[in-house]
């Protein structure tokens, strides 16, 4: 119940999804939270359900593509909680119908999303590093992909995207590490948050059971533990590190799934 005891935690993203599970773990763990979002009525539902189990939660509207919005959201938290230990820039995503293959590829979609799910996250570094700093150390952990690692047929911008998150977070672990601020990413894979169940067919979601090493998909709280983790001083020696969650689905030889079922069929 106190892996966290009094550190002051800001989640953007915060009001659904991997963000909710990472806010209200934090506050389960004893953190005072800020739970940032786009839908401010969802973040004040969420911290107010976090008030009512006890814990400690505020919510502030984020808009991530405005960098003033980021500056406001952490000197607010400052001002409120007196000091900020923990940032976890989870706020992302991306259009599907314009974020095509390289020829294909909106334009304008490419430059939102490197707004949104790459220069948001360098300025929630930049203006959080300073106040943790001045806190005597901090953590930072950021919401990746596992699109960073692989290629696609479409999702171009969210792809690079997300691989320029996993080196802005090595490049923040070795420019800060001796003013004790760790900075470590999480890449998902398939997470069944709600968005995913809504949007991601039965037949989709059986291609990512062919090639998952665990026989099952994973749940938002799988990740928000990982943030938890790397959030406490349970992890006080690991920076500049990206740690996927993503339930095997990369690790073997792609072609495997395919060889087991042709050795199934001979063996019928």
């Amino acid at each position: 119940m106190n892996r966290v005891r009094d550190k002051v935690a800001i989640v953007t993203g915060g009001a659904s999804g991997i963000g909710l599970a990472s806010a209200k773990l934090l506050a389960s763990e004893g953190a005072k939270v800020i739970v940032a979002d786009f839908n401010l009525e969802a973040a004040q539902k969420v911290a107010r359900e976090i008030r009512q189990a006890g814990g400690v939660a505020e919510a502030a509207f984020l808009n991530a593509a405005d960098g003033d919005l980021i500056k406001e959201m952490i000197d607010t938290a400052v001002e409120k909680f007196g000091s900020l230990h923990i940032l976890v820039n989870n706020v992302g995503g991306n259009n599907p119908q314009k974020d095509l293959d390289v020829v294909n590829i909106d334009i304008e979609e490419w430059d939102r999303q490197m707004n949104v799910n790459t220069k948001s996250v360098m300025l929630g570094c930049k203006y959080a590093i300073p106040h943790m700093i001045a806190a005597g150390g901090g953590s930072i952990i950021n919401t990746a992909s596992m699109a960073a690692f692989a290629g696609d047929a479409v999702r171009t911008a969210y792809g690079a995207t997300k691989a320029a998150v996993v080196n802005l977070t090595r490049y923040v672990a070795t420019q800060y590490g001796h003013q004790r601020i760790r900075c470590n990413a999480v890449a998902p894979g398939l997470i069944l948050t709600p968005a995913a169940k809504a949007h991601i067919s039965p037949e989709v979601m059986d291609i990512f059971s062919k090639y998952n090493a665990l026989p099952y998909h994973g749940e938002p709280e799988d990740i928000g533990y990982t943030v938890l983790f790397l959030a406490s001083d349970e992890a006080k020696f690991i920076t500049g590190q990206t740690i996927q969650v993503e339930g095997g689905h990369y690790i073997g030889n792609p072609t495997v799934p395919d060889f087991l079922s042709l050795a199934n069929t001979h063996a019928n």
